[in-house]
């Protein structure tokens, strides 16, 4: 994959066709724009790409609230860095803008939804692959690099894959990367939410997209379709009640009154976004890091609960699901064992 124009450099080291800045001071090399990251961003294999500004916005402010409720449950580090999550400005005091980027991950393979075997054990479809902070990452830096390279001027930045203290999504639904969906998802109007978000908070002002604006209208199928009643409202999401908490973030034992809507999940769950009329026609990734491992891939709860330790962590090696652990996956696939065989069904 090229990144960089291979055109024939001049003794000065610059590009032939790469136009220069007279600042006064010298010349230098061309203005970094909008347009260069969004092509160079396409380039190293991101599906779409907006900038938002580095701003207070409105939905940035329920986040508190939302903890205040108790619904992250025991995912206390989202307590801890609350204040720096209100504006991304208390992460990069002289941020100006954020790059979002968006990397589409929905390989071709029947939602769970589609299939009739009680016994085949589902996982949520982002971890299907190899981990996805591992393989965004490493294009962000990339992109990064590219445009500290070419900016004709020094700049600030941080780099973000799901983990830093960033509400993404907000962002995102600014940087007119789709809006925030009723199951709290981001939804693209092209590709629908099977999206990883990813993000650059950059102390450069560039010209900023049109937010995006919300599409969902009346539709409520994915409220009425969690089997846990988790989306307590529209675009809120109680996670002590979402299957993806309990079988991912969730230590310990699993609630028993829990346990039986898990049904066969062994990890985490995309009812929500299965059912959505936005996801019926979106497009398939071809993009070889996506596509499910032969571990996981159209396997049922009794195969899974065969398997050793190490066979488990074999499997999870390189992949999101590490997060849970061998262990956790193992109480979860004790639990979907026990939904689809009954309760005297072996536990592993």
């Amino acid at each position: 994959m090229t990144v960089f124009h291979e055109g024939t450099k001049t003794h000065e080291g610059r590009h032939r066709d790469e136009p220069l800045l007279d600042r006064g001071h010298g010349f230098q090399y061309a203005m970094l724009t909008a347009a260069d990251i969004k092509a160079c961003a396409s380039e190293l294999g991101f599906d779409a790409c907006g900038i938002a500004p580095a701003e207070c916005f409105p939905e940035l402010q329920f986040f508190r609230e939302w903890l205040d409720r108790g619904y992250a449950g025991d995912m206390t580090y989202l307590h801890r860095s609350a204040d720096r999550r209100a504006d991304v400005r208390h992460v990069l005091p002289s941020a100006r803008t954020v790059i979002v980027t968006a990397t589409n991950y929905n390989t071709n393979r029947p939602y769970s939804t589609e299939i009739a075997d009680p016994h085949r054990a589902h996982i949520a479809r982002y971890a299907w692959g190899d981990d996805y902070h591992d393989v965004i990452g490493a294009r962000l830096d990339v992109l990064l690099a590219w445009m500290r390279d070419r900016s004709p001027e020094p700049f600030e930045a941080r780099a973000y894959v799901d983990t830093g203290p960033v509400q993404e999504r907000v962002y995102a639904q600014y940087a007119g990367l789709g809006w925030i969906g009723k199951n709290t998802c981001v939804i693209h109007p092209a590709m629908g939410s099977w999206m990883f978000l990813a993000e650059i908070v950059c102390s450069l002002p560039f010209p900023v997209d049109a937010p995006s604006l919300d599409q969902c209208g009346t539709c409520t199928l994915c409220l009425d379709a969690c089997p846990t009643h988790a989306l307590v409202a529209p675009g809120i999401l109680d996670s002590t009640r979402c299957i993806s908490y309990l079988t991912i973030e969730h230590r310990g034992d699993i609630p028993e009154s829990m346990q039986p809507a898990i049904g066969s999940h062994v990890y985490g769950c995309d009812i929500c976004q299965e059912v959505c009329p936005w996801n019926a026609v979106a497009p398939r990734s071809s993009d070889p890091v996506w596509q499910p491992r032969e571990a996981w891939d159209g396997v049922d709860v009794s195969s899974l609960a065969d398997r050793s330790q190490d066979e488990l962590r074999h499997a999870m090696r390189g992949s999101a699901m590490r997060r849970a652990k061998a262990h956790g996956l193992r109480r979860n696939i004790a639990v979907a064992l026990r939904n689809v065989h009954g309760s005297g069904a072996r536990s592993g």
